[in-house]
């Protein structure tokens, strides 16, 4: 994968909005579980990306990606979790859910393509 694609500075931005979001949680709301769970799971999305640029076949490839699909999933969850509990506002939610959903839809999109063209 290149520098420039899509998928790659899509999830990188991601991640430094949910870094400033884990920011925000620990020092405006003292929230320490819930804000951990999402910096984990929405910075590893890209961290799996960006290792996938050194894959060591295809199907390694697909796999790194796959995990980068559970990841942005986990962290749809997490988001979902810090909107229903009150730590962040419906503006905040809505926001940082468009940019996860986004990314799931694009990595559900590479990963069906990658699965059928290994599959022929």
């Amino acid at each position: 994968m290149k520098n420039d694609n899509l998928i790659h500075v899509k999830s990188k931005k991601f991640a430094i909005r949910i870094i400033n979001t884990f920011k925000y949680l620990q020092t405006e709301k003292k929230e320490f579980v819930l804000s951990k769970q999402m910096l984990r799971s929405g910075t590893a999305i890209g961290a799996l990306i960006k290792e996938s640029e050194f894959a060591q076949s295809r199907k390694d490839f697909l796999n790194k990606l796959y995990i980068a699909l559970k990841e942005a999933n986990e962290t749809q969850y997490w988001i979902e979790l810090l909107f229903e509990t009150e730590y962040i506002t419906k503006m905040e939610f809505d926001s940082l859910s468009t940019d996860c959903i986004e990314i799931l839809r694009l990595l559900v999109a590479i990963t069906k393509k990658l699965k059928e063209s290994l599959e022929k």
